[in-house]
């Protein structure tokens, strides 16, 4: 029985060979008769004929006297064949190391799959090879070396999955890829634009990730929020282009909106704090001096910090003394009620129905 690769019989790869004995036989042109024309043995010819040597670029061209066909037709012919060939060979020599992988990665795959950046019927060998070619990698288990080898080394904590990560960081490139935006990154038009972000939390759910995107795009950058997965706990990358415009890529992995709008906030500030040497990947549990600059810009930019402190003196957290707040301050109650929490002025379960959940995904 032919051996298959997914449906497909070896039988079907047709050697180059093929063709040239059936125009042998349409010319009723005997094997030693080409020999004697290209100048090489019958054997060679033979050989040929039937699928044992290659068609080189030389012998392509004394075809290409002695039958009057193109050389390049029995080049691309042989490249063609060769293709084939180590297309089904390679199917065939997957290993399950990498079978192993592709489960790892099931949960990632099948959203690029829905987003069509893979097939959505391909599955298995097939399945590994496109995966490959999405990541730039001949093979899956090469993600891990790839990911150390670069300028920008991938977190290894503990709760970090090498080839989710990986995998996530080529999806958040992909789906930024062909976005068009007209100018260069402009810091100072992201300032203008912030009291027209904040509003925007006023706004209904369906409407806040297109308004950013055309907000961020008049300053020069590309915005979009991807799903989060787990092993992969980032909550924002930041990315120059050549171009001059810069990515900004959110995630939603805790989907209240006080929790969003500070994540969105840290992310800005890491821009107008001059962060971004080339690219940051923003771990949630990233420390450091300039994830506390950037901490503090978006408390800021989201409340005034003078007004803030005078608030918290008073000692007053009821609801009411709350929502007055807010409407003076024009933001949303669930936005201080998140900084009490996190400040433990509150405990996480108080006011909870004032607390708003996004799904932006």
């Amino acid at each position: 029985m032919a051996k298959k690769m997914n449906g497909l019989s070896r039988e079907f790869i047709i050697h180059p060979g093929e063709t040239l004995k059936e125009i042998l036989e349409d010319r009723r042109m005997s094997q030693r008769e080409l020999a004697i024309r290209t100048d090489v043995t019958e054997a060679h010819i033979s050989s040929v004929v039937n699928g044992q040597k290659a068609i080189s670029v030389a012998f392509a061209k004394k075809l290409e006297y002695a039958l009057d066909i193109d050389a390049v037709f029995w080049i691309n012919l042989q490249a063609n064949y060769d293709k084939e060939l180590a297309d089904f060979e390679e199917l065939n020599e997957i290993s399950d190391e990498e079978l192993e992988i592709l489960n790892r990665l099931k949960s990632i795959v099948e959203y690029l799959q829905q987003i069509r950046l893979l097939e959505q019927e391909a599955c298995g060998p097939i399945l590994v090879t496109q995966l490959r070619k999405l990541l730039n990698v001949s093979s899956l288990i090469l993600i891990p070396q790839v990911s150390q080898s670069g300028a920008y080394r991938l977190a290894t904590a503990t709760n970090v999955d090498q080839y989710i990560l990986f995998t996530w960081l080529r999806m958040c490139d992909l789906i930024v890829k062909n976005l068009q935006i007209e100018r260069e990154l402009d810091i100072d038009m992201l300032k203008v634009k912030i009291p027209l972000i904040k509003d925007l939390m006023f706004e209904d759910v369906t409407i806040i990730q297109p308004r950013l995107k055309d907000y961020l795009a008049e300053c020069g950058i590309k915005f979009s929020i991807v799903k989060h997965f787990r092993g992969a706990p980032v909550q924002g990358v930041i990315k120059k282009n050549d171009d001059g415009t810069l990515n900004l890529l959110m995630t939603t992995r805790r989907k209240f909106a006080d929790i969003f709008w500070f994540t969105l906030f840290h992310e800005i500030g890491h821009i107008v704090n001059g962060d971004i040497e080339d690219k940051l990947i923003d771990y949630d549990f990233a420390k450091g001096e300039s994830e506390d600059r950037a901490d503090k810009f978006a408390a800021n930019t989201l409340i005034d910090a003078n007004e803030y402190d005078s608030f918290v003196r008073k000692k007053d957290f009821s609801l009411p003394s709350i929502k007055k707040f807010c409407a003076d301050q024009g933001i949303p109650p669930f936005i201080l009620i998140g900084r009490l929490q996190r400040d433990k002025h509150l405990n996480y379960h108080q006011y909870s129905t004032e607390k708003v959940r996004y799904e932006l995904e």
